[in-house]
């Protein structure tokens, strides 16, 4: 599967896609940065971000995206423009039908090195190994975008497949016959007047 990867932020949001399997080989498709200038207001800032957003996902067409859920932090600033660039991404991805999954940054830290508290370093350097990279994604949030994806890809596997095979079965089911239990047009029509709870309640009077 292809994962695109969405590590939110207004100043820097890191973009990652990543293409493999859970246990097979990993390959980079794309790794970069989408920017919008400090100084200007949210809106403006906010429209750069989707407009570089949508530019990825029509060259990558991923199959999915990864985007870093959003944790509280003491600096409520930081939070909120990391929120609303979340969002974004969220919305672009639900606009074209893509499943969105949300990972936090434990959970993408131990799938990468196995150590929920590892640092940035500690993560960037496995992601230059696992893609086999010749020198490691800059800057961090890069590398954070594409750890993201990695991590959509080994954890979320189980669960398309999972997916897959429930939506195989349910297509490949045999519609049911009209007036059988369960049956779309099915109704309480279908049976006999004098039968049943209703006739029963009138019969004592109740």
């Amino acid at each position: 599967m292809r994962v695109m990867g969405v590590d939110p932020g207004l100043t820097r949001c890191g973009l990652g896609a990543v293409e493999g399997r859970a246990g097979g080989a990993l390959s980079l498709v794309k790794v970069g940065v989408a920017r919008s200038p400090a100084g200007e207001d949210i809106g403006p800032r906010l429209v750069a971000i989707e407009a570089e957003i949508e530019a990825w996902l029509d060259e990558i067409r991923p199959d999915a995206v990864a985007v870093e859920r959003v944790f509280s932090q003491s600096n409520l600033r930081t939070v909120m423009g990391t929120a609303q660039a979340s969002a974004v991404a969220i919305v672009c991805a639900a606009r074209r039908g893509l499943p969105v999954a949300l990972h936090t940054p434990s959970e993408v830290k131990a799938a990468i090195t196995g150590y929920g508290n590892a640092d940035k370093a500690q993560v960037g350097a496995m992601v230059t190994r696992l893609l086999r990279l010749d020198a490691m994604p800059k800057p961090a949030d890069a590398a954070d975008a594409l750890a993201l994806a990695i991590c959509h890809i080994w954890r979320g596997g189980t669960q398309n497949r999972l997916a897959e095979a429930v939506a195989k079965a349910k297509a490949a089911r045999p519609p049911a016959v009209p007036g059988t239990r369960g049956a779309p047009g099915a109704s309480r029509a279908a049976v006999p007047p004098g039968t049943g709870r209703a006739a029963t309640v009138r019969g004592t009077g109740l």
